[in-house]
């Protein structure tokens, strides 16, 4: 039995350069600090929109260095849907829509891939619409 009280320890299943490695050949970025840039970009983002436990679970899933980046953002008061997140981060990147679109989801995908279904499913359920496929899932919509 687990004390849902005691701190997550930080026990990620990748480094931090192996994550890059894996957000470089997901995107097909030609160098290592060209996916470096994506990551912080996106993760920062993510960092503006997440909250409570999936947030601090998620967290202590990725790497130290990817975990900072997350933590580091204050989230914002008015949550923005996949494609308003995208739409900031293009501006804030000095990028378009396109391109941003692209390492969104180079990076989400990963992401993904280590906070695993239960928890993917969570934050998704916490997100407005429009995560789902940034992160590399279906949009799945409730019937009326």
């Amino acid at each position: 039995m687990s004390d849902l009280r005691a701190p997550l320890r930080h026990s990620p299943v990748m480094t931090f350069e192996q994550m890059l490695e894996k957000v470089r050949y997901e995107g097909v970025y030609p160098t290592r600090e060209r996916a470096e840039e994506v990551v912080r970009l996106v993760l920062s983002g993510l960092g503006r929109q997440l909250t409570g436990d999936e947030r601090v679970e998620l967290a202590a899933r990725l790497p130290f260095e990817a975990a900072s980046l997350l933590t580091s953002q204050i989230p914002d008061t008015q949550p923005l849907t996949g494609w308003a997140f995208v739409k900031d981060l293009a501006a804030r990147a000095g990028a378009t829509l396109a391109t941003t679109r692209w390492d969104t989801g180079s990076v989400l995908t990963t992401v993904a891939a280590l906070a695993g279904p239960d928890l993917l499913t969570r934050i998704l359920r916490h997100l407005p619409t429009g995560y789902a496929l940034l992160f590399g899932r279906a949009e799945l919509t409730r019937a009326a």
